[in-house]
């Protein structure tokens, strides 16, 4: 796995596609991975599970949401 400081998660990508094409993929894919607040536990288990559907390995609520972000 390729680390790098100025793309991050982009970094397995290489050097194709462009710089600005990789530091949107490590944008959205970083907000996508961040922790998230369940709505109503209100505690940081969100995940996503799939494009657009949400689920909380606290309470087990699954919810739909937009498809990088939750709300």
């Amino acid at each position: 796995m390729v680390h790098t400081k100025k793309v991050g998660v982009a970094g397995r990508l290489g050097p194709r596609y462009g710089v600005k094409l990789r530091q949107k993929v490590a944008a959205i894919e970083t907000t996508r991975r961040a922790s998230r607040t369940c709505p109503e536990c209100r505690k940081p288990a969100i995940r996503r599970t799939s494009v657009g559907i949400w689920l909380c390995g606290s309470c087990g609520l699954k919810f739909a949401g937009k498809a990088y972000r939750p709300l």
